[in-house]
């Protein structure tokens, strides 16, 4: 299924709304290294309560499912709320931006890049590898590990390992680190 147009229809309401935010997840992922299929979209947002009605009036209802409320309520959470494309079969999550230190740290590092010919921000290589451990850490999932090691792969020559080893030591995924290195074959 072609994801070309719901990436244009969600930059455009985040950018017409003035929320900063970027991509993650297996969109990320794919940029970066050894692509698999999703039907999910993740993004990451930096946005209030009071921005969420004038994103969510960009999208249109015959077209997407979202409900008001509940985004509200996660944007006071700072959890997740997502939004159904109901023709296409897409699951888009927004993520708020967490307060801690790597959070507010890898969302100033993200990037301009382009997914489906769509102009947007994406986490760094090095941010989707340790937000990718941070999730495996959370729910043991294989998934994650071999997404790592995908962008390992293709981008083991251009990353920034000081930078990742540092939070990798300090967020506590060695253990995640080193299973992600080993199916790389990097150990």
């Amino acid at each position: 299924m072609s994801y070309t147009q719901v990436f244009q229809e969600i930059i455009n309401a985040l950018d017409h709304s003035g929320i900063p935010y970027m991509i993650v997840g297996s969109f990320a992922s794919n940029l970066y290294g050894t692509g698999r299929g999703t039907q999910d979209i993740d993004l990451v947002i930096s946005a209030s309560p009071d921005q969420l009605p004038s994103l969510l009036s960009f999208l249109p209802k015959t077209d997407y499912y979202f409900d008001v409320d509940t985004a509200v309520e996660a944007a006071r959470r700072k959890s997740m709320f997502n939004v159904l494309d109901m023709s296409r079969g897409w699951k888009i999550d927004f993520i708020f931006l967490k307060p801690t230190a790597y959070h507010q740290q890898a969302f100033l590092r993200r990037t301009a890049a382009e997914i489906a010919l769509v102009p947007l921000f994406t986490a760094t290589a090095e941010d989707v590898i340790i937000s990718k451990l941070e999730w495996a850490k959370m729910g043991g999932s294989l998934r994650q590990i071999e997404d790592v090691a995908g962008v390992l792969k293709v981008q083991h020559d251009s990353l920034d390992f000081p930078y990742i080893e540092k939070w990798i030591t300090e967020l506590g995924l060695i253990a995640e680190w080193n299973r992600a290195r080993q199916s790389a074959g990097l150990e």
